[in-house]
């Protein structure tokens, strides 16, 4: 018999609960190992240039990597429940007073970076084997050892942080996961909760998506001083360090996070700007296939076609058969996250919105997602359990070699989602590959449309912050500017969302500028080596988990040429856009063929 509703994950094989004997004494572990790191700092004075010997360096980065191995699961589960509740005292509780060794552990990496000012990486990486795999990682800490603010500003900084951009990130989350919405339905007025809310923008009913998208606009009109005020005082903050770290910029900072350069993003985004047209051709297409003039912003993830409903049992059915005809180990990962309860998929009040896949501990992750029975959750879910894949392919590494820059974080999946997307239409006709086309581009609108709005209003929110804060309406404003620059007549100017800004939670982090572009990066690039994938399939298994295990070890530029990819050219980025562009074209013609003659 299918379940009733989707399944919540797993936490108690990991803890039986926060209150557990096991779980405190796994923190007690933790603090305990935490103060001995930092003992092992101070007597091998990490931190002062000129003293990183290659053997106390070699020393000195495996206890760091031992320390984060044994930490990463106690935090982990600790946000998990948060996540899933922000509601729960106990959790909140004690994810406050994580933050604080969280704190602590900054300091260390600040004193690591600085340990590494002026040094030569060259002969530091070639001392050992061991050292060699670190060369890439070393490197990248000594640009940052050139850009630290003096220690006592550092270790003032990581203090801050639990006051600071942490707070305001927090309260986003608090606030935004526990807003509860009014929305008149056919039954009566009912309260929900926002992700239930936006979840009827997939509604096959125009009349209960507008109900919706106003109640929304309602309630974010209700937090929006809140989130004006976090968002202020997060942008504030990090131009203040960006400055006096020496960056330009934040995005200076945020490309070099990111592990590509500022031609590489140019290329990149001149390419989305040049398929706007093609995307509203798009948007217009869908307009006509729902008898409409031009669609409003809640039109935006309306069905079209003949969208069958899936429940989540078929969705694993699916998306385990996809990845088996990928691969035996793409496979048994899926199989394992399905049988051992990884994901949480329910739509609750108190959950946070959106998804997400957290590396829990080895080759183990879980997956937040609020599913509903629509193929785009199929999509999200093979997107999610992609990025578990990458954790499978990065557990062998050590916790320092697994630090992926945002831009390759998005290449597992964004492939599997592709894989189970095209698997998905090759057998449909009619109105159904109508729907399925509708689905991958409306997925594509946004991480390309959508995310290149939000690039700019990032950018003119840092600008404008330079002078002084932003308040709520002008916000609005700024946000309706930059989604006519993208979307354009694709959209009804008097219905779009001058609230996105206070949707995103990707805005909410002092330590993640820019937490947009990596998603269109990822789309693209993720599309690129899907092609290569279909042109040899042997040769491409043969890197690809290679490729995985080392995003964290080699430049983004580096890892492309791989496969015959130059990220500078802007070539690859419009090949990679040329596939959308058929399935544009596609869509298009099956809406002339099903509309009335």
């Amino acid at each position: 018999m299918e379940p009733a509703a989707a399944p919540r994950w797993n936490l108690e094989s990991v803890f039986p609960s926060l209150d557990s004997a096991e779980f405190v004494e796994a923190k007690r572990a933790m603090l305990e190992h935490l103060d001995a790191l930092c003992g092992l700092y101070d007597a091998e004075k990490v931190g002062r240039a000129g003293h990183c010997a290659p053997d106390r360096l070699e020393a000195v980065l495996r206890e760091t990597n031992a320390y984060l191995e044994s930490s990463r699961t106690v935090g982990v589960y600790v946000s998990l429940h948060v996540a899933a509740d922000s509601r729960n005292p106990q959790a909140q509780a004690v994810l406050s007073e994580l933050s604080k060794t969280q704190a602590k552990l900054t300091k260390l990496m600040v004193r690591l970076t600085a340990w590494l000012k002026g040094a030569d990486i060259a002969a530091l990486s070639g001392a050992s084997d061991y050292l060699k795999e670190y060369r890439h990682h070393l490197s990248r800490l000594s640009v940052l050892a050139e850009r630290l603010m003096s220690e006592p500003e550092e270790d003032l900084y990581a203090e801050l942080q639990p006051s600071a951009g942490i707070a305001w990130g927090k309260l986003h989350g608090n606030v935004t996961s526990t807003l509860e919405v009014e929305v008149e339905l056919a039954t009566g007025a009912r309260r929900l909760s926002m992700s239930q809310v936006r979840n009827l923008a997939f509604s096959p009913d125009r009349s209960l998506r507008r109900a919706a998208y106003e109640a929304e606009l309602r309630a974010w009109r209700n937090v929006e001083t809140t989130m004006a005020a976090c968002l202020n005082g997060i942008k504030g903050e990090v131009l203040v360090v960006a400055r006096r770290r020496g960056w330009t910029d934040p995005l200076e900072e945020s490309l070099f996070a990111a592990g590509i350069d500022q031609s590489v993003l140019d290329a990149m985004m001149g390419a989305a700007r040049d398929s706007f047209p093609m995307f509203r051709r798009y948007l217009r297409a869908k307009a006509r296939a729902l008898g409409l003039d031009r669609l409003a912003w809640y039109d935006l993830f309306a069905p079209v076609g003949e969208e069958r409903e899936w429940s989540f049992s078929e969705a694993e059915r699916f998306i385990l058969g996809r990845f088996a005809e990928y691969g035996s180990r793409m496979e048994e990962m899926a199989r394992r996250a399905f049988e051992e309860r990884w994901v949480d998929a329910e739509p609750r009040l108190g959950k946070r919105d959106g998804a997400f896949c957290a590396s829990l501990r080895a080759d183990e992750s879980r997956i937040l997602m609020n599913f509903k029975p629509s193929f785009g959750s199929v999509s999200t879910l093979a997107h999610e359990l992609g990025h578990a894949y990458h954790n499978v392919c990065l557990s062998e590494r050590d916790p320092l070699l697994r630090n992926t820059p945002m831009t390759l974080a998005e290449t597992a999946s964004i492939f599997c989602e592709t894989l189970v997307r095209q698997a998905a239409m090759g057998t449909a006709e009619g109105p159904q590959r109508l729907s399925l086309l509708e689905a991958s581009l409306q997925g594509a609108c946004q991480t390309v449309v959508d995310i290149s709005s939000r690039v700019l209003f990032e950018q003119e929110v840092f600008r404008g912050r330079e002078a002084r804060e932003w308040n709520a309406s002008e916000l609005c404003e700024l946000m309706l500017s930059c989604q006519e620059e993208t979307y354009g007549e694709g959209l009804d100017a008097d219905a779009r969302h001058p609230y996105m800004w206070a949707v995103k939670p990707h805005y909410y982090s002092a330590s993640r500028s820019f937490y947009n572009f990596p998603y269109l990066f990822g789309h693209l690039f993720g599309l690129g080596l899907y092609r290569r994938y279909c042109d040899d399939p042997e040769a491409f298994r043969a890197g690809y988990d290679e490729l995985l295990s080392s995003t964290g070890m080699a430049p983004a530029m580096e890892l492309a040429e791989r496969f015959g990819i130059d990220l500078r050219n802007r070539a690859f980025w419009e090949s990679s856009l040329s596939v959308i562009e058929r399935e544009v074209a596609e869509f298009e013609r099956l809406v002339s063929e099903l509309e009335p003659c």
